[in-house]
């Protein structure tokens, strides 16, 4: 196994002022997942201006500068603040795993402690506050079910409310005598209704009814007599898009059925927020663009639109009175950051508190790129290259994780560094991405995976037929499944790649079933397959079954701290790639888990990724 810095040392490396602007690119700090305090002052978030995601606290107004409230070792991951305003509930993720523990502290960084999680091999998943002071509601896994736990943050005590299945609880009612969690595993989740002194569950939306398969998110409804969801619904050209679905609930607390409120044919519903005023605030995914607007909630007509500065809001926290908001935004030239938006007056300010951004003059815009696979899907990707160097390029084909994950246009450092370093960089959504209905994302699943494979093939047939990626000088990359895809490729076609780069992916998927967390492998037997009755399938679609095919060099990069994807996965294609003297290297990162968060990790590891494809591509 190789030290981090071992893979640097053995490139040739690169010019100075590229190694500086990589390091610029790669270093820039963030701040995201917002949470606002009830009287619309203070706000909460993760920022990892310090080198590592810490939570801190500061006023809108930026009267005083902001506040860690987190422990100075500790990595967090989301943040919630009670509606009283005495308590933040937030995850932390201990050394890297994912097993997360659940701290509460109060605003002005006091009376921290732990209140779930402190056994190692439980994992606490973010749920919310409650009505009630000092109640916060999450998601407890320890096997591959997992419990909906009420924890009291003041006397400690915990009591489980729902069990029975994966739940993973989205509202609770207001005397804490029914709540909603979603159910299932992917690709086939929905919300189910949970009476908490019977544990009965019932299905909001009926399996055969339509968006009964797939529904998500479900709330009560201001007067506790409805339940609000996203679920796919068939539209009238045959589009399956994510729409707001209400369902009205009987005196007996029986779901009736369901109506569609607000759907639109060309965007998935991301996100939304029933305001008191009869409206509904809606986020949707227009493309891999975030498109903000303010709908009656009778007939699903806009009364307000609200365009945004970055063309991506992967969160945001919508204040008590429903008349504005805290956004994280994100784009190709902006880490996540901090904004507040008025949604009457469509004004959007950015916070002072969020870290400044990186030199926009390293940086450069990706245009969304169309094009087919040899069947006739119309796939989609993001397309990058070096200002002012003509084509065709020296090119790294960049895949996502998920699979159901979705290439968008924010901020990708390692697609920025690569750029930068002089490749273009294609960035696909292949079938099975999310972004485009429940049906494209459902193209791969099991026996579907075969069809997926050939979109890689498909992609770079085209990048090279249209003049993008110069022919035989083209690489692969990818982060989870994205990695995995990689290998995939990299085996089953040894000459189409020149160089690969798998981070965090899986290279045998009985292996990863073995040794993944037991709630992700439940969850993922829809997805892949099942590691018992389709073993012998998933034999096939592993890399390591055929990695006597691989010619091209792979780097193996990931964290030392992976229980998601294992680290193990890496190891042993490394090991095996050796054994069969086949040219790989191995790049272990201390002290992360499935995401790569550490500042000093993130410039080491995208170093090593551009570097690697300079030396062979």
């Amino acid at each position: 196994m190789t030290r981090p810095e071992t893979a640097l040392q053995t490139s040739p490396g690169l010019p100075t002022e590229v190694r500086l602007a990589l390091t610029q690119i790669a270093a820039a700090p963030g701040a995201w997942c917002p949470a606002l305090a009830a009287d619309g002052e203070r706000v909460a978030y993760v920022a990892d201006r310090s080198g590592r995601p810490r939570l801190e606290v500061a006023t809108l107004d930026q009267r005083t500068p902001p506040a860690v409230v987190s422990g100075p070792e500790q990595e967090v991951v989301s943040v919630a603040w009670s509606p009283d305003g005495e308590w933040l509930a937030y995850l932390v993720s201990p050394g890297g795993s994912i097993c997360a523990e659940l701290w509460v502290v109060r605003p002005d960084g006091t009376d921290r402690r732990l209140v779930a999680g402190e056994d190692p091999r439980c994992t606490v998943f973010a749920g919310g506050w409650t009505a009630r002071p000092g109640h916060y509601a999450c998601t407890i896994a320890d096997g591959p079910g997992a419990d909906v736990v009420l924890v009291d943050v003041v006397s400690g005590a915990r009591r489980t409310l729902a069990t029975g299945g994966f739940l993973a609880v989205t509202a609770v009612a207001a005397d804490e005598s029914r709540l909603l969690a979603r159910r299932g595993p992917r690709g086939w989740r929905h919300v189910v209704l949970v009476d908490v002194a019977t544990g009965e569950q019932q299905r909001v939306i009926p399996a055969d009814d339509p968006g009964g398969r797939q529904s998500e998110d479900g709330r009560f409804g201001p007067d506790g007599r409805s339940v609000y969801l996203r679920a796919a619904q068939p539209g009238p050209a045959g589009e399956d898009r994510t729409a707001l679905v209400v369902v009205p609930l009987s005196e007996a607390g029986e779901p009736g059925p369901a109506r569609v409120l607000v759907r639109r044919r060309d965007a998935d519903l991301d996100g939304y927020a029933v305001r008191a005023d009869g409206t509904v605030l809606c986020v949707w995914n227009a493309e891999g663009s975030t498109e903000l607007d303010v709908r009656r909630v009778d007939d699903g007509e806009v009364v307000a639109r609200v365009p945004l500065p970055q063309p991506v809001m992967p969160g945001w926290s919508l204040a008590a009175d429903g008349r504005s908001l805290v956004a994280e935004l994100t784009g190709p030239g902006a880490p996540r950051s901090l904004h507040t938006v008025d949604l009457a007056a469509g004004a959007v300010v950015r916070l002072p508190s969020s870290p400044r951004l990186p030199d926009h003059d390293l940086l450069v815009t990706p245009v969304r790129h169309h094009y087919r696979a040899t069947d006739g899907l119309e796939l989609d990707g993001w397309l990058y290259t070096p200002p002012g160097l003509p084509g065709p390029h020296r090119t790294v084909v960049s895949f996502h994780g998920g699979p159901e994950g979705q290439e968008r246009p924010a901020w990708s450092p390692v697609a920025q560094a690569l750029v930068a370093a002089g490749f273009a960089v294609f960035a696909p959504n292949v079938r099975g991405s999310g972004g485009r209905g429940t049906a494209f994302m459902g193209l791969d699943d099991v026996d579907a995976r075969e069809a997926s494979f050939t979109d890689v093939a498909d992609t770079v047939a085209h990048l090279v037929d249209a003049g993008i990626a110069l022919p035989g000088r083209v690489g692969a990359h990818g982060w989870s499944y994205g990695g995995y895809l990689t290998m995939v490729a990299l085996t089953r076609w040894p000459d189409l790649f020149a160089a690969g780069a798998s981070l965090a992916g899986m290279s045998d998927l009985r292996s990863f079933f073995a040794g993944t967390e037991p709630w992700m492998a439940a969850a993922s037997v829809t997805e892949y397959g099942d590691p018992v009755t389709d073993r012998e399938m998933l034999a096939t679609i592993s890399p390591m079954t055929a990695l006597n095919r691989l010619r091209s060099p792979v780097l193996l990069a990931h964290g030392d701290r992976d229980t998601n994807v294992p680290v193990a996965e890496s190891v042993q294609a490394h090991q095996a790639c050796a054994a069969l003297g086949k040219p790989a290297e191995l790049l272990l990162l201390p002290g992360e888990g499935h995401t790569v968060v550490g500042r000093e990790n993130l410039v080491t590891l995208t170093e090593a990724i551009a570097e690697w494809f300079d030396r062979w591509l």
